[in-house]
């Protein structure tokens, strides 16, 4: 395939043969690959090794510990490690800066053998108290290392918040080991700290640039950071001294933000990128009659919605929130905008997720039980006053186009007599205004699992320790935060399902969203691509990609 590069096509000498990662359990260099990390073919020198990644969005910051979304999250992977990460393709937990770890048996103490001979990509070496540092960070509101406007959600959202911490305290054992205590059991707990939000980050980088660390990280991940040209491209080169022997396979990586679909799509066809992320279903055809690209499919593994500002007139009153529940045709959404590659929602869960509660009846398209709902909730003429409606300003993989399914949410509304404002600031914006919650009264948001475990849709979007956080319509339910705190101790897998059964239940009646689509995001990548194991998290390393 001919590719017309910005670089004029040069070709970049690979650096040596590939060869397989190393194992990355026991702390061994000679341990067999990791199923997808397999070494690449051996190459000869005119081989591609720049990645070109196009995407809809730009990242909010570069810091994982300050940001949520998943622009940001991606860089992080290929920048930071965490102490576990999860096997290609899956969110089971595999070694990563942890050789290994022991459980006491009340669940109340983690310990953890670090790998040795790792440094940051400034030097600094890694170690449990590098471990302990970033962790202390998170956790404390007053560190000196919680710079202006800063702020760990993700930390609050797994772990709880100031007044429930999980975490207890994290200590040095000794220079290669480091020991977690909890307050109290949490089942994900090592599902929780594989998530690319907990990478490790360099003490020593993070005291030095303070503020500017949010755009200048340094982690020990397979590729350094180089270059962020805001709402452009992010830049990163290989990381020599990578402890995974044979890898990064590929020089460098470009990340390209392009907010339109079919503008990224264009650019791939070109060979102005690699592979992108939130193919229109439209354009499936064409990519699949192009004998030089390939279709990947991201297993489905998330949630779209509708929220709504519970703290704020009407959508305090459930019955406003149920009847908007009403008004929706989602199946008509879902038909005229996900092309066959998704299906309409009814929980905040997936239905590939254990703990989903498939006997949930839906809320049925009835604009006029809609009506009537308003009525008992004092509008018996509809809303008279014009609410905001901010609509997610880029492509997600569970809402490739927000702006179009707002507009049809409008219309479906306008029947029952509400009408909305659309609205849609640039993405930082977006997500900041929806934290305040000050601005809109509904608004678009989704959710891509990042671990594997229920607790992390649930409790994360939808109870109340998450505020101000990821629950972003401030919904509290007493009898909901008693049951996720008791799914959170419970290790029975079998029990800890019937209770997020029951969670969706009240979530159900108390309607705080409008649950959407679940979908099955499509990618598209030049045919030469090899190496990619796309995660049901919506992000990965790419340390293993290589060119034929």
């Amino acid at each position: 395939m001919l590719k017309r590069r910005w670089w004029s096509g040069v070709l970049i000498l690979v650096l040596a043969v590939m060869v397989g990662i190393s194992g990355c359990g026991g702390g061994s260099n000679e341990a067999a690959p990791e199923p997808g990390n397999e070494p690449a073919p051996e190459q000869d020198a005119t081989v591609q090794d720049t990645l070109i990644f196009g995407r809809g969005g730009d990242s909010v910051a570069l810091d994982p510990g300050i940001v949520t979304d998943g622009e940001s999250l991606k860089i992080a992977q290929q920048v930071y490690d965490t102490l576990l990460s999860y096997e290609p393709g899956s969110t089971k937990v595999q070694p990563s800066l942890a050789e290994s770890w022991e459980v006491a048996e009340d669940g109340l103490t983690y310990t953890f053998k670090l790998r040795q001979g790792v440094k940051f990509h400034d030097g600094t070496d890694f170690n449990a108290e590098a471990v302990v540092f970033n962790f202390e960070r998170w956790s404390d509101p007053a560190s000196e290392y919680k710079f202006e406007g800063d702020s760990f959600d993700y930390y609050d959202s797994m772990f709880g918040s100031e007044d429930s911490r999980v975490i207890k305290e994290v200590k040095a054992v000794d220079e290669h080991t480091v020991q977690f205590t909890l307050n109290q059991p949490q089942a994900p707990f090592l599902q929780n700290i594989a998530m690319s939000s907990f990478g490790i980050a360099s003490p020593t980088a993070v005291k030095e640039k303070t503020t500017n660390f949010k755009s200048e990280p340094v982690g020990t991940g397979p590729f350094v950071f180089k270059e962020w040209k805001r709402n452009d491209s992010i830049t990163l080169e290989k990381n020599p001294d990578y402890w995974q022997e044979g890898l990064p396979k590929l020089n460098k990586v470009i990340v390209r933000s392009i907010p339109d679909n079919t503008a990224r799509f264009n650019a791939l066809q070109n060979g102005e990128i690699d592979i992108m992320e939130d193919l229109n279903a439209d354009d499936l055809t064409v990519l699949e009659s192009n004998a030089n690209l390939q279709k990947i499919e991201r297993p489905s593994f998330n949630v779209g919605y509708v929220g709504f500002n519970t703290k704020k007139k009407p959508f305090d009153d459930k019955k406003v929130r149920q009847a908007l529940n009403h008004a929706v045709n989602k199946q008509a959404i879902v038909d005229a905008f996900f092309g066959g590659s998704a299906q309409v929602a009814k929980n905040p869960l997936p239905p590939t997720l254990w703990g989903y509660n498939d006997e949930i009846q839906d809320y049925a398209y009835d604009p006029e039980k809609a009506k009537v709902l308003l009525a008992e909730a004092g509008y018996p003429d509809g809303i008279a006053e014009e609410l905001i409606f901010y609509a997610m300003p880029v492509s997600r993989p569970y809402m490739p186009d927000g702006r179009k399914v707002a507009e049809a949410i409008q219309a479906d509304l306008e029947k029952i007599g509400v009408k909305v404002s659309i609205q849609s600031p640039e993405w930082a914006t977006y997500l900041d205004d929806l934290k305040a919650g000050e601005k809109d009264d509904l608004y678009m948001l989704g959710w891509t699992g990042d671990n594997g475990d229920p607790d992390n849709f649930i409790y994360t979007l939808l109870d109340k320790d998450t505020i101000p956080g990821n629950n972003r319509s401030f919904y509290v339910n007493e009898e909901l935060h008693t049951i996720l705190v008791e799914a959170q101790k419970e290790v029975d897998q079998d029990k800890r399902a019937e209770l997020y059964k029951q969670s969706q239940v009240i979530i159900k009646e108390d309607a705080p969203w409008i649950p959407l689509v679940h979908t099955t995001p499509l990618m598209a990548a030049s045919s030469n691509l090899k190496g990619y194991t796309p995660s049901p998290t919506g992000s990965e390393p790419y340390a293993s990609i290589y060119f034929e």
